[in-house]
């Protein structure tokens, strides 16, 4: 049985980073416009932070049913470890998700309703990343899928919810914040 530590690590606290800078750009961004909105800003944020650690709970169980982690070096891995059950990570999971899914979907209602169905993109997005039958994370698109959704959807997203637009700060902001998640996915993977 894992302990709340490693529970704790096993959500994979220094990819929180990820999930944070992205805001802080999209909210920067919006308030170059002259509207941020601080707790749509927060709300951006539990957003992020709950799909970050939703993929990394999601992975964690992927790959341990899949016996990818049992070898494996690194952070911990719950289910590769046997600290903990598929079914309790994958609870972990969904729960997580849901967190997410719950904050997105009252941003989305206070802000742009059609966000809702690019939501259900970014959940889907992490549960394929390495779930699924033809998880698109070994096929060499995780890099991509970082980019696209901490980069691009997650300032962008930022940025639209608290202005109601989006402009060249805002997607300089979200190349610039995709490229370096991207580049922290690369340097995790070798």
């Amino acid at each position: 049985m894992a302990s709340l530590a490693q529970w704790v690590e096993g959500a994979r606290p220094r990819t929180l980073p990820n999930a944070i800078a992205p805001v802080i750009a999209g909210t920067g961004a919006a308030a170059w416009l002259g509207a941020a909105v601080w707790w749509k800003a927060l709300l951006a944020l539990a957003v992020s932070m709950a799909l970050i650690i939703g993929v990394n709970f999601a992975n964690d169980y992927s790959d341990g049913i899949r016996g990818t982690d049992d070898e494996r070096a690194g952070p911990l891995r719950l289910v590769g470890s046997k600290l903990a059950s598929p079914r309790a990570v994958l609870t972990a999971a969904v729960v997580s998700l849901a967190v997410g899914a719950v904050a997105g979907l009252a941003l989305a209602v206070l802000s742009a309703p059609w966000l809702i169905a690019v939501g259900v993109v970014c959940i889907a997005g992490a549960w394929l990343y390495t779930g699924g039958s033809r998880p698109y994370g070994y096929a060499g698109l995780g890099e991509v899928a970082v980019f696209v959704f901490f980069g691009l959807v997650a300032v962008l997203g930022t940025q639209y919810t608290q202005a109601l637009r989006v402009d060249w700060v805002g997607l300089a902001l979200a190349v610039a914040t995709g490229a370096l998640s991207s580049a922290v996915l690369v340097a995790n993977n070798l």
